[in-house]
């Protein structure tokens, strides 16, 4: 077929009708002529071929990107922009870091080391020029939950749910041992860490894509309402029971509210109410309007922070009022330590979800990003750079980093360029942690609350994207449905379990239930299309085009037999049974069968141009099905079977050594000219 061309134009001219004059192509036949068979390799010399392509250069800015995009560095036109989104990124850490670190229930402090060690680490080794590493709300929350699980204390060695026997343990000569919540926390990023680096090993770093959309959506809701919840009681100053329990902590802990609202400490509250008003007047209605004006970021985290702090130092609310304040907070660089190992046995299962959750994040910042301004990210370098990062971070008093939604954007918003920025932020930081870090002492633990709860505006309004799923897929709206409730009622590790598991459901109910259709044919043309949607199309006599759409395997082989009999509205097995006893009755004597005495349908072209996946056990079916067709005198051809989908069939019909072979087709215009052909020659 040849284009017309317009000379005047110059712009081809499709023609309205074309003619296609071949001879027609069995699969195998054409499989045979034109297909070229790469060479098989395995994956040894697969690695050692690569290895080789690479010299010792580009290895080493694989591994260690900051080798190559720092040579790239334009000074001149990057440098101021990645300073100011440093020092913008430096403020709103200060307020997240202690905040989210009492979600973790570790000391404030943790939080400025955790934007400060493990950043030093991702900015060597990581792939994005923009993610904020640091706390995390959820991931702080996760971490929390492991450590109240498994740190433990002299004062609270009886609970309101635990009562120690001292008797038994005299008499055992035995001690419980005492673990300390930094401790806990350090084992787990520690934990968190080795998991990274062993997925980096295996890369595993596309394991990320099997949370969906809407479970990522519903966990991260759900969540964000589980951290709601938890911060009330520092919002009106309540003293809560511990609970040493794993799951429906937070109905517990809305129980415990509940009852201990009477004590509620009012100056907590109004110091909540104020703090909450203030900062949300600020992000209704002053700071769009300061975007519109300048790209810098007007601190009112900060400004609450040391607000807060003063008038509580020289108003003596601590003392006056009873407030709760986030206490002592040390000078200086922690002294690098090793996790305590004995304790990573105990916390590694609940480290698999924490890592899940952190390395998804990420990633998908990374990605977001990287789309956004056109550069690549390396999944599985992330991997080996958040493993370093943590287990580096372990070291020196840290909890699991991730990459922050809010703090990522307004460092890429205010003009980061590159990884700079956070080495800009980590010099600030660097200053708080040796100089200024016993002025937040008398800082009440309201103040942080608020901050938390503000902060959450953005994922709780998530809740919006349930009638999106809803309304595009029933399925994914399920998802994130269960999801939701799972993590508000049982927990956050659970909730995520099941999230997980209800979407790889919903993905193995639709390949179980594929799509299936008769089709027709377009007068006059090579064209088939499904007649139960489109006006015009005929059906050719004596033959039934079936068309599947889906995977074929040993869960729907049922499924498809079943469709392929209702639409041709034949059952083979009847029909020969029902043929057999007319026979009889017209010829007692005579037990000999025409099986070629069918009028109606002759040929059945079973499409799998959409087939995207078969087993044996599919094979199998469809030689079973070729069979029964056959034994009632109806051919049955496959047309237009990708080239994966002709090749399992080449090997089953090969090794298990079937009896009948499958006639495969092109295309259904090669299956329908070869059944004409045949009847024809037949009558």
């Amino acid at each position: 077929m040849s284009l017309l061309v317009d000379h005047e134009e110059t712009q081809p001219v499709i023609p309205m009708k074309f003619m296609v004059d071949r001879h027609v192509y069995y699969q195998d036949e054409f499989h045979h002529n034109f297909y070229c068979e790469k060479p098989e390799t395995s994956f040894i010399d697969n690695t050692l071929s690569s290895i080789k392509s690479k010299n010792l250069k580009s290895c080493l800015s694989s591994i260690v990107p900051v080798s190559y995009w720092m040579r790239k560095y334009k000074w001149r036109d990057y440098v101021l922009s990645d300073i100011i989104s440093g020092i913008t990124v430096a403020i709103m850490h200060i307020p997240q870091g202690m905040a989210y670190a009492l979600l973790g229930n570790v000391p404030p402090i943790v939080g400025i080391y955790m934007a400060f060690f493990p950043v030093l680490i991702y900015f060597i080794f990581g792939t994005s020029k923009h993610v904020s590493m640091g706390t995390f709300a959820i991931v702080c929350l996760m971490t929390g939950k492991v450590v109240a699980s498994y740190s433990t204390s002299v004062n609270s060695s009886i609970t309101n749910n635990t009562l120690v026997d001292f008797s038994e343990i005299i008499n055992n000569h035995t001690i419980p041992t005492v673990y300390s919540p930094m401790q806990v926390a350090t084992a787990v990023t520690f934990s968190v860490g080795i998991i990274q680096l062993v997925m980096f090993i295996l890369r595993l770093g596309i394991i990320s894509s099997l949370l969906s959309k809407s479970l990522v959506s519903g966990f991260t809701t759900g969540a964000a309402i589980y951290v709601l919840i938890y911060q009330i009681k520092d919002l009106l100053g309540l003293k809560l029971p511990k609970r040493k329990i794993s799951h429906f902590k937070l109905v517990y802990t809305i129980i415990d509210i509940f009852n201990a609202l009477n004590y509620s400490n009012y100056a907590s509250l109004i110091i909540s109410a104020v703090t909450i008003s203030i900062m949300m007047i600020n992000n209704e209605l002053f700071k769009p309007w300061l975007e519109q004006k300048c790209s810098m970021l007007f601190p009112i985290e900060l400004i609450a922070i040391v607000s807060g702090t003063i008038i509580s130092k020289y108003f003596d609310l601590p003392g006056q009022y009873m407030i709760d304040t986030v206490g002592n907070i040390p000078t200086g660089l922690p002294k690098p330590e090793l996790p305590t190992i004995e304790l990573i046995g105990n916390v590694m299962v609940d480290c698999i979800a924490i890592t899940m959750v952190s390395y998804t994040v990420t990633l998908s910042m990374a990605l977001i990003f990287a789309q956004k301004l056109h550069y690549d990210i390396d999944s599985n370098q992330e991997l080996f750079a958040m493993g370093l990062s943590n287990i580096f971070g372990s070291m020196f008093s840290c909890m699991p980093v991730s990459a922050s939604l809010s703090r990522s954007l307004i460092q890429q918003t205010v003009g980061g360029k590159t990884q700079i920025a956070s080495i800009i932020s980590c010099s600030i930081l660097l200053i708080i942690l040796l100089y200024i870090g016993p002025f937040f002492e008398p800082l009440p633990r309201s103040v942080l609350a608020s901050i938390i709860v503000v902060s959450l505006k953005g994922m709780l309004l998530q809740a919006k994207q349930f009638l999106e799923f809803w309304r595009l897929s029933r399925l994914d709206g399920m998802v994130w449905m269960v999801t939701v409730v799972t993590v508000i009622i049982i927990g956050i590790d659970f909730g995520l379990l099941i999230g997980l598991i209800t979407s790889i459901g919903t993905i193995l109910l639709l390949s179980m239930k594929s799509y299936a259709c008769l089709l027709g044919q377009i007068p006059n043309t090579e064209l088939y299309l499904d007649i139960s949607k489109y006006r015009g199309i005929t059906e050719l006599p004596g033959i039934k085009i079936f068309h599947y759409r889906g995977g074929l395997n040993f869960a729907n082989r049922n499924y498809f037999k079943s469709k392929i009999f209702k639409h041709v509205n034949i059952n083979p097995q009847k029909e020969f049974e029902s043929r057999k006893k007319e026979a009889r009755k017209k010829s007692p004597y005579q037990n000999d069968l025409n099986l070629e005495n069918n009028e109606n349908l002759r040929c059945i072209v079973i499409d799998f141009s959409a087939l995207t996946y078969i087993d044996p056990s599919g094979i199998a079916i469809l030689h079973a099905v070729y069979d029964e067709f056959s034994s009632i005198g109806i051919l049955v051809c496959l047309a237009g079977c990708s080239g994966p989908i002709f090749e399992s069939i080449s090997k089953y019909d090969q090794y298990v050594s079937a009896k009948t072979k499958l006639i495969i087709f092109m295309t259904i215009n090669d299956a329908i000219t070869y059944a004409c052909n045949k009847f024809i020659s037949n009558v």
